[in-house]
């Protein structure tokens, strides 16, 4: 797998709006494009899980032939394209690609955020990305460990992407400080629109290291042009046996961190489209090429349906607001 880069994950996926020969009734849902927005910038989490799920949704849709078209707005640590979805019409053509980020961590830790964690029509989650810290591969760390101790032995000269105070890769660091005993302002915080920019920041050597999801960073670390330290899980990853879990790593906390992509929809949404979504996503379950495609990129499928997602996400954002009272954050 060396020479694997994010550019040639994503050339790997199916491209957009593939022809299909399945019919479809007259009128059929959807009968145009429908816009997937994505809160991130392009080459990110959210958007490779967005551009992975518009290659492949349409065929379980009851209009197999729909397109659908991912749109990047970014910025607020998601809450542009968040916000945007929150207000659209309720009419199933303008969807949102979730994340933890703009749908739990930033409605949980500041009071500013426009719009409420539940208050969007939730169709289903889609899978996990497990959070990994890495570094540089000609970097002088080679374990966590070690990065540990640099960065308490001197403070504030060692720095780490982020994209932005209420996100995975910022608050994830600083849950990883406070574990190991650091004061949460130990490394110096470089921010970046996404978790794409964040990686290249790394590899160009304009920050020292990342915590991210594996998601954004399993080209680099397959193609050798980064060295993962630690992953979350609680198990060692097969696609990553050399890795040590958090628990391996001593610091056990992290394995409470992890990213994930969801599909919501503005409030309201009418019954017949979130019964096309739920459906569909049902159908990916069993979707060799989506399963293969979502684990190519470093995630692990967990679909679930709307009540169990909203479930899901009522937990997270009970989990980061805890998080971030206890770090002392917002």
């Amino acid at each position: 797998m060396r020479g694997l880069t994010r550019r040639h994950l994503l050339g790997a996926l199916p491209p957009l709006a593939l022809p299909l020969a399945a019919a479809a009734s007259p009128g059929a849902y959807p009968d145009r494009p429908v816009v997937l927005v994505a809160p991130f910038s392009a080459g990110g989490a959210a958007d490779i899980a967005a551009r992975t799920l518009a290659a492949h949704a349409p065929r379980h849709l009851p209009n197999p032939a729909a397109t659908i078209v991912v749109e990047n707005r970014t910025g607020a640590s998601g809450a542009i394209g968040t916000l945007h979805v929150a207000r659209a019409r309720p009419d199933g053509y303008t969807l949102l690609l979730a994340r933890i980020a703009s749908a739990a961590i930033l409605p949980a830790t500041d009071p500013r955020t426009p719009y409420a964690w539940d208050g969007f029509t939730m169709l289903g989650l889609l899978d996990e990305n497990p959070y990994v810290v890495a570094v540089r591969a000609d970097a002088p760390w080679r374990t966590l460990q070690e990065l540990l101790a640099t960065l308490r032995d001197h403070p504030g000269v060692v720095n780490f992407a982020t994209t932005g105070p209420a996100t995975i890769l910022d608050l994830g660091v600083r849950h990883l400080f406070a574990t190991a005993g650091l004061p949460i302002d130990a490394g110096i915080a470089i921010p970046f629109r996404g978790g794409g920019e964040a990686v290249a920041a790394l590899l160009g050597g304009q920050v020292d290291f990342i915590g991210n999801n594996l998601s954004d960073t399993i080209g680099a670390i397959a193609g050798g042009q980064l060295r993962a330290l630690v992953v979350s899980t609680r198990e060692r990853l097969p696609s990553l046996p050399g890795v040590p879990t958090a628990k391996e790593a001593g610091v056990e906390a992290l394995t409470q961190i992890s990213g994930w992509n969801a599909l919501f929809g503005p409030p309201g949404l009418p019954e017949p489209v979130i019964a096309a979504w739920t459906g569909a996503l049902a159908g990916l379950a069993g979707d060799s090429a989506w399963l293969e495609a979502t684990r190519r990129v470093g995630s692990l499928p967990r679909l679930l349906g709307p009540a169990e997602t909203r479930e899901f996400v009522a937990n997270q954002v009970a989990l980061y607001r805890e998080l971030a009272r206890r770090l002392g954050l917002g």
